[in-house]
C-alpha cells in the first residue's frame, strides 16, 4: 500500500502505524495479560517452525529473545492500537508481528520480517483467537479462581462464627421462620464455591486453541502438527493444560467457548450481587433500618450529612457486576455474528470477557479484604427481632391449629406483643410448652 510514516521512536511498522491513524476511536487497549499472550504464541510458533526446518536457528533465537521481552512488558508502549479495529484483530497480530520483527532484527543483525519470519505458518484469523483463550485462562488460573478460593474461606469462617447468631429469616422481604446468620453465611460461601466451579469447568473448552487453523480453519500455510507442537510449547512455557482444538471451525468461525465462559462470569456477577446486596441490606439504617450487621466504616458517606457512613464495598461490588453483566450481553452479540469461517468482532470479545475476569478478581480482594473480614453482628438487635418474630406461630399450628395461631399472631403484631405473652393471657399453653415450642435453636 505503499510508503507509511512511523514515529522515529517506535518499534512498530507501517501497518501498526495505519492502523492508529484508521482507528482513533477510544482508550481501549489490549491488556497486559493478552499482549503476553499474544508474544507466548510468537515464541512458540518461532520454535516450532525451526524444528520443522522452516526458520534457521539465528532468526529463531532472535525472534524468541525478542518474543520473551515483549512477554516480560519491556515493550508494552509500542502496543498502541485501539480494541475497535478490524473485526479480525489482524492490526494488533501486526502490531505484535512488527514488534518483534524489529527487535529480533537488531539482535540477529540479519532481517528478520514481521509476515515472513515472525508470522510463519500463523493468520490473524488463528492467533487472536488463540491469544483471547490463552489470556483468559492465564487471567482467570492466576487471578480470578485464587481470589475467589480466599473469599469463600472468609465467608466460611463468618459462618462458623456466628452458628449459633439467631435472627428472622425473610421470603418476600417479609419476616420468615428463624435461620442462624452463620446459615446465611455458609450459604453464600456455597454459592460463591459453587460459580467458582462453573467457571474452572468452562475453562476446558477455553484450553482448546484455534492455532493451526490458519485463515479460515483448514491449516493453509502451516505444517501438519503444527497446532498441536505449538499448544505444546505454550504448555510447556506457561505450566498449564492448553492443545490444539479438533476441529477449527470451532474456534475461528464461531467463538462459544468463550460465551460459555462469560456465561460463567455473568452467574458468578449474579451471585456477588445477590450477596453484596444482603450485606448492604442488613447494614441499613443504623436507625431506620435494619441495622443487624455493622459495616465497616471505610470513609465518610456524604459531602453534606456528617457522620453518615455507606456501605460502599457491597456497591462497589454490585456495580462491576452490573459491568460484568453487560460485558456478557456484548459478549453474546458478538459471538452470534460469526460469518462462515470468520468470526469479525474478536477484539471487542477479547477486551470484554478479560475486562470481566480482571475486575471479579479485583473486586472480589476487596470486597473480602475491606468487608467480609470487617463485618460484625449486631447481636443485641437480631436477638430482640427474632423474639418479636409472630411468625414463631408456625411451630404451634401442630398444637393449635392454623387459625388459633393466625389469630395468636395477629394479636401479637396488633399490640407489639410476643407470642409467649399473647399465649400466656389467653391461657392457651402452659410456660414450660410455650418454651419448649418456641426454642429457637429447635426451629432451625
Amino acid at each position: 500500500m505503499g510508503e507509511f510514516e512511523v514515529p522515529e521512536s517506535a518499534l512498530y511498522g507501517a501497518s501498526t502505524a495505519r492502523a492508529v491513524e484508521n482507528f482513533p476511536i477510544s482508550d481501549l487497549k489490549f491488556s497486559r495479560t493478552f499482549i503476553r499472550s499474544l508474544a507466548e504464541i510468537k515464541k512458540a510458533c518461532a520454535l516450532v517452525n525451526q524444528k520443522n526446518k522452516l526458520l534457521e536457528k539465528d532468526i529463531t533465537t532472535a525472534i524468541v529473545e525478542s518474543a520473551q521481552e515483549v512477554i516480560d512488558g519491556k515493550h508494552d508502549d509500542d502496543f498502541v492500537l485501539d480494541i475497535f479495529q478490524t473485526g479480525s484483530g489482524t492490526s494488533t497480530n501486526m502490531n505484535a508481528n512488527e514488534v518483534i520483527a524489529r527487535l529480533a532484527s537488531e539482535k540477529s543483525g540479519s532481517e528478520v520480517h514481521p509476515n515472513d519470519h515472525v508470522n510463519m505458518s500463523q493468520s490473524s484469523n488463528d492467533v487472536i483467537p488463540t491469544a483471547t483463550n490463552v489470556a483468559a485462562v492465564l487471567e482467570a488460573t492466576e487471578g480470578l479462581i485464587p481470589e475467589l478460593k480466599g473469599l469463600v474461606s472468609l465467608l466460611e469462617e463468618k459462618g462458623k462464627d456466628w452458628d449459633k447468631v439467631y435472627k428472622n429469616g425473610r421470603t418476600h422481604l417479609m419476616d420468615a421462620t428463624p435461620v442462624t446468620l452463620g446459615q446465611e453465611f455458609m450459604g453464600y460461601a456455597a454459592l460463591v464455591s459453587e460459580r467458582m466451579q462453573d467457571v474452572d469447568n468452562s475453562l476446558d473448552n477455553v484450553r482448546k486453541l484455534a492455532i493451526g487453523g490458519t485463515a479460515v480453519g483448514t491449516g493453509i500455510n502451516a505444517p501438519d502438527g503444527f497446532g498441536a507442537d505449538v499448544a505444546k510449547e505454550i504448555k510447556k512455557s506457561l505450566s498449564t493444560d492448553f492443545e490444539e482444538v479438533d476441529n477449527h471451525f470451532t474456534r475461528q468461525g464461531s467463538r462459544d467457548e468463550i460465551v460459555q465462559l462469560s456465561g460463567a462470569l455473568k452467574s458468578l456477577a449474579v451471585s456477588l450481587f445477590k450477596i453484596a446486596n444482603d450485606i448492604r441490606w442488613m447494614g441499613s439504617g443504623p436507625i431506620s433500618g435494619l441495622n443487624e450487621l455493622k459495616i465497616p466504616a471505610l470513609q465518610p458517606g456524604s459531602s453534606i450529612m456528617p457522620g453518615k457512613v455507606n456501605p460502599v464495598i457491597p456497591e462497589m461490588m454490585m456495580q462491576v457486576s452490573a459491568q460484568v453483566i453487560g460485558n456478557d450481553t456484548a459478549i453474546t452479540f458478538a459471538a452470534a455474528n460469526g460469518n462462515f469461517e470468520l468470526n469479525t468482532m474478536l477484539p471487542v470479545m477479547a477486551h470484554n470477557v478479560l475486562e470481566s475476569i480482571a475486575i471479579l478478581s479485583t473486586s472480589t480482594k476487596v470486597f473480602g479484604e475491606k468487608l467480609i473480614k470487617g463485618l460484625e453482628a449486631n447481636t443485641e438487635k437480631l436477638e430482640g427481632n427474632i423474639q418479636k418474630n409472630s411468625i414463631l406461630v408456625t411451630a404451634l399450628v401442630p398444637k393449635l391449629g392454623y387459625d388459633t395461631a393466625a389469630e395468636v399472631a395477629k394479636e401479637a403484631m396488633s399490640n407489639d406483643k410476643t407470642i409467649k405473652e399473647v399465649l400466656l393471657e389467653k391461657d392457651l399453653l402452659s410456660e414450660a410448652e410455650i418454651d419448649e415450642l418456641l426454642d429457637i435453636e429447635k426451629l432451625i
